[in-house]
């Protein structure tokens, strides 16, 4: 067996890559599939977890826009379709023989556990997989930014972004076929450039404390060991290569 190169990781999915070619709401077949993946990370001995968005169910802002739900409550409506991912992870990992458990910033307590910091700590280091759900517990604070902080709260290694792409480019690739991967970009890059990595705060938060991102394609089956494994996959966020920020 390989050995990992990340102890312990956050990954960040957003709810839409639940949601298969429908675009909406949890696809089972997406769900088995990607729950063995995670079981082949969590057999290689990685210490997981993971942050979901609930877009596939109701997102905060777009909500507030387009509908005149108040953005504060539109976000809380948010967190809650983050539960609903989460506990939906949680049944089919469990029933692949991964222990697992939820974890809310809400306390929703005849669904899952509050989130606690020691006792998140404690269910890591029994090996369990444990999820984050609604988000930080705050209204105007995305996903991106629940698990920048989770990562630092945990301990973890490196946050690892699943999309869409298989890293990030400095155009949209399905619009351009001449857009540019970056294998490599410091976090001042991605924030001068304004690139769609994670929002500005979480960005901030990795570039305070120093934790790498790895951007990636979910879409790819394998890739979320090919990046635990330190193979070269997608793109890194970091430190600038010369040490600078």
């Amino acid at each position: 067996m390989r050995t990992p190169r990340f102890k312990r990781i956050v990954l960040k999915l957003s709810g839409e890559a639940l949601a298969g070619a429908a675009g909406y709401g949890l696809d089972p077949v997406m769900l088995e599939a990607f729950c063995s993946e995670l079981k082949e990370v969590h057999d290689l001995g990685v210490e997981m977890t993971i942050v979901v968005g609930g877009g596939n169910i109701y997102r905060g802002l777009k909500g507030s826009l387009h509908s005149g739900i108040d953005r504060a409550a539109g976000d809380y409506m948010g967190m809650l379709a983050t539960v609903i991912n989460a506990l939906a992870l949680q049944t089919v990992l469990e029933r692949q023989g991964v222990p697992t458990r939820v974890m809310s910033a809400i306390e929703i307590s005849q669904l899952c556990e509050p989130y606690i910091r020691r006792r998140a700590i404690r269910h890591i280091e029994k090996k369990r997989v444990v999820i984050f759900a609604a988000g930080t517990g705050n209204p105007y604070f995305t996903t991106d930014t629940a698990a920048a902080l989770r990562a630092m709260e945990i301990g973890a290694d490196v946050i690892c972004k699943a999309t869409n792409v298989d890293g990030v480019y400095d155009s949209d690739p399905n619009k351009n076929p001449e857009a540019k991967r970056f294998s490599h970009l410091s976090y001042i890059e991605v924030l001068k450039r304004n690139l769609k990595v994670m929002d500005s705060t979480s960005i901030s938060l990795c570039m305070d404390n120093n934790l790498p991102i790895i951007v990636f394609s979910l879409k790819r089956r394998g890739n979320i060991a090919r990046v635990v494994l330190g193979e070269d996959v997608g793109t890194t966020v970091g430190q600038a290569k010369d040490g600078g920020a």
